[in-house]
């Protein structure tokens, strides 16, 4: 196949490749950002903040951690990914329960 046919079927099914990469590291940019906030929120609730906003907190990075797991279990079929995204939506789940409960005490 030569060039022109190759750009041609790209252009058929609407993929630019730049676009899905700089994406995908917007992604990763975000999920590390997100994950440095995280850390700095725990740590500084650990010394001046309640107990519920923890479970706040957490709630999200676990959702977060579940959706990751979940799209690389979808592209990869690992055993580890699956749990993996089951874990984190069960932690996930019973974070907002504790928030809610603890909340509404």
């Amino acid at each position: 196949m030569d060039k022109e046919k190759i750009l041609e079927k790209s252009r058929e099914i609407h993929q630019d490749e730049g676009m899905e990469h700089a994406e995908s590291q917007g992604r990763e940019i975000g999920f590390i950002a997100f994950c440095i906030l995280f850390i700095f929120l725990v740590i500084f609730n650990l010394f001046y903040g309640e107990s519920v906003t923890f479970y706040a907190i957490s709630s999200l990075f676990w959702a977060l951690s579940a959706g990751e797991s979940y799209g690389k279990y979808r592209f990869a079929k690992t055993k580890l990914h699956f749990i993996s995204a089951i874990v984190c939506s069960i932690t996930s789940i019973l974070s907002v329960a504790n928030y809610i409960i603890i909340t509404l005490r």
